[in-house]
């Protein structure tokens, strides 16, 4: 839930950045993504005989995504437990290769405030090796344009059945390389939208 503060926060910041230029912005993300969930609906002649899979003990893969006004810039998945020093290595293995490819030394990054972005390790990794670094309002997912694709490829990944871990993994990785161009428009940063909720 939103207090007054982190409501008056979110419209600050967008006051601050309404002329901000977003061309030259990264904005990444983590979500994870679980094996069985069992959300997409469908039509049926025998609902009674319809079965749910529903595992004792839910499996799931991380991922961390970054993208740009141009599309999906990166992605990488695992298993284990986020924490600054692997934070660090996605940073240094995914996304600057990635950035630099797009956009040489002319980029600015956007993270959320979650303590292992915060943490002393990634402070001193993106002080050398990240331009510049957007502020950003705590409890504001809605404003990051990566959730937008968590939705597709979620639905889109669950509509293929991975029937365990492996693949679920295989899909994931299937599906960021191959997502379509209406999506990464669907992704893509416009300053107009972006300022909607506010």
């Amino acid at each position: 839930m939103l207090t007054v503060d982190h409501k008056k926060r979110r419209v600050q910041w967008a006051k601050d950045h309404k002329n901000d230029d977003f061309t030259h912005t990264i904005f990444t993300d983590e979500s994870s993504f679980q094996l069985f969930r069992n959300t997409v609906r469908r039509w049926t002649k025998t609902p009674n005989n319809e079965l749910k899979v529903v595992p004792k003990n839910r499996q799931k893969v991380h991922v961390w995504g970054a993208i740009s006004m141009k599309g999906v810039l990166s992605c990488h998945t695992f298993r284990c437990n986020l924490d600054g020093p692997y934070y660090v290595y996605i940073l240094k293995n995914y996304l600057l290769p990635a950035v630099r490819r797009q956009f040489r030394r002319h980029w600015r990054l956007q993270q959320d405030n979650d303590p292992k972005h915060t943490s002393n390790i990634c402070q001193q990794f993106i002080d050398k090796n990240i331009p510049q670094l957007l502020e950003w309002p705590s409890n504001s997912p809605d404003v990051n344009p990566v959730e937008n694709l968590w939705s597709i490829v979620k639905r889109n990944v669950e509509k293929s059945k991975p029937s365990n871990i492996d693949e679920l993994e295989l899909f994931l990785a299937e599906e960021f390389k191959n997502i379509d161009i209406d999506t990464k428009k669907l992704c893509n940063v416009d300053e107009k939208q972006m300022f909607v909720s506010y």
